[in-house]
């Protein structure tokens, strides 16, 4: 075992973890700093569930190297909600009926995150680009579009 010390900023609050340098993201956010809403899926980047944000991208967790992150600002899916109050785009995923079991939709409430906030103009055709990367296996898809579309029509009203 090797271990590497790496500073980085994890959901605005900076931190610095003694990690393994075979570690993944998923390891260091779910063991290293107890945030477990993302998700650990496939392990092999094909499910999306354990989709975050590193520096202003979505990524998956369980493919990235710890050894990539120094420096890097990363936000999960705690980030979004504050306190009780959830972010427009929890809360449209749940109207639009897109939740179910809930496991994927941590992923892709991060994953919607970061192409709204790269581009809160997305069409229609970006959206279910963005989406075609994450697996549901309960919900349907046409839930998750339709939630997709409500987030960005309220994110447009309170921007």
């Amino acid at each position: 075992m090797s271990l590497i010390e790496i500073s980085l900023n994890v959901n605005g609050i900076s931190q610095v973890l003694r990690l393994d340098t075979r570690d993944r993201l998923i390891d260091a956010l779910r063991e290293g700093l107890s945030l477990t809403g993302t998700k650990r899926g496939c392990d092999d980047a094909s499910c999306g569930a354990c989709t975050v944000i590193v520096n202003g991208s979505a990524r998956r967790a369980c493919v990235t190297g710890v050894k990539t992150l120094e420096g890097a600002d990363v936000e999960s899916i705690e980030i979004l909600a504050k306190g009780l109050k959830l972010h427009p785009i929890q809360t449209a995923l749940i109207e639009a009926g897109a939740v179910q079991c809930g496991y994927c939709t941590p992923g892709i409430a991060m994953e919607l995150k970061a192409l709204f906030d790269k581009n809160l103009e997305a069409s229609r055709e970006e959206i279910i680009k963005s989406l075609s990367r994450h697996f549901c296996r309960c919900t349907g898809y046409e839930a998750i579009l339709e939630g997709a579309l409500l987030a960005q029509k309220r994110l447009k009203e309170n921007n």
